[in-house]
């Protein structure tokens, strides 16, 4: 990130938080809250906006929770806790439907409203080459033409579970491709880089929208069609039966415990109004990404580039905290 832009926007976060501060603490109404920070980068700016606008504009002290999907819905169904799921890709979390009925988890919003998209991919530039390599039939008669790997997402994510029943399911044992389980979403965003940057072969699970699929061009790899009883089964790590089966377009949400949504209603008000389309996201996640930024210098690049649609977000009373930001 240049060096301006990286000035210019720790002064914009210090003046529009100084600025506020008078205003936040008469506002005493909402008190602790809980909020997951996934670990993967639309959560963590969905997260850090939400933050931004609980603290600043509803007077919320918020305490950032790092998780990822499976231990953050366990630890809701066990204690209550947190208050608030981020960025919850629902159909791949079985879990997730039970949480709802019990009435310990209510969805809230689409805060992807075009909704997600995961899938196997490889380099736009292998396709072209090989285009054989599109078809999962393809990549099994030539393992070595993808590197021999299947580069997935790490443990505790739902993706996990299921690419590895995938897997199971399509046979991979003895045939040359092996899983290769990446430590954080981190390293298997910057394996995309890599391959890109030296023009390698790379195979594995992405999802979008994210900065590394708007930046680096993949296509996705044709495999049998989505079975929904079988992805249902793929979902649970004691999935007697796996079946080989895409994804589905995907539900992504907010969702909050029962006990925030009785206790803290005007928060769970504008939670249900923090939604982004899969082109903004894709556009900030690629301005973090080109510019090395973080979270919070993320939240505030969309909060000053985007006021039209968050300003409609927040009630009379947060539009007026937030006042400075929105001039």
């Amino acid at each position: 990130m240049g060096e301006i832009m990286k000035h210019s926007l720790k002064l914009a976060s210090a003046a529009v938080t100084a600025g506020l501060l008078s205003a936040t603490s008469a506002q005493a109404d909402c008190g602790e809250v809980s909020i997951t920070q996934m670990d993967w980068a639309s959560s963590q700016v969905v997260t850090a906006v939400a933050a931004f606008l609980m603290e600043q504009g509803y007077g919320c002290t918020v305490q950032q929770v790092p998780s990822s999907t499976v231990p953050a819905l366990t630890s809701l169904a066990e204690t209550g806790e947190p208050d608030i799921l981020t960025e919850v890709w629902a159909n791949s979390t079985p879990a997730y439907e039970g949480l709802l009925e019990e009435g310990k988890l209510i969805e809230l919003t689409d805060v992807l409203s075009d909704g997600g998209v995961e899938a196997w991919w490889i380099p736009a530039y292998l396709a072209e080459s090989n285009p054989e390599l599109t078809t999962w039939e393809g990549i099994m008669a030539n393992p070595e033409a993808v590197g021999g790997k299947f580069h997935d997402c790490p443990s505790g994510w739902a993706c996990d579970i299921i690419n590895n029943n995938n897997l199971i399911a399509a046979g991979i044992d003895g045939s040359g491709l092996e899983r290769f389980q990446h430590g954080s979403g981190e390293t298997l965003q910057t394996s995309i880089a890599a391959a890109y940057d030296a023009q390698e072969p790379w195979f594995g699970y992405y999802w979008a929208p994210t900065a590394v699929l708007g930046k680096y061009p993949m296509v996705q790899v044709e495999v049998p069609a989505y079975d929904a009883e079988g992805h249902t089964c793929n979902g649970d790590a004691d999935c007697a039966n796996p079946v080989f089966s895409a994804y589905p377009s995907s539900k992504v949400v907010t969702a909050v415990s029962g006990a925030f949504m009785e206790r803290e209603p005007e928060v769970a008000e504008l939670l249900k109004n923090v939604s982004f389309t899969n082109a903004q996201m894709g556009e900030v996640l690629a301005w973090r990404l080109d510019n090395n930024a973080s979270n919070e210098e993320a939240a505030v690049y969309f909060l000053t580039t985007y006021k039209d649609v968050w300003g409609d977000w927040l009630n009379d009373e947060a539009k007026g905290n937030l006042a400075a930001l929105l001039q």
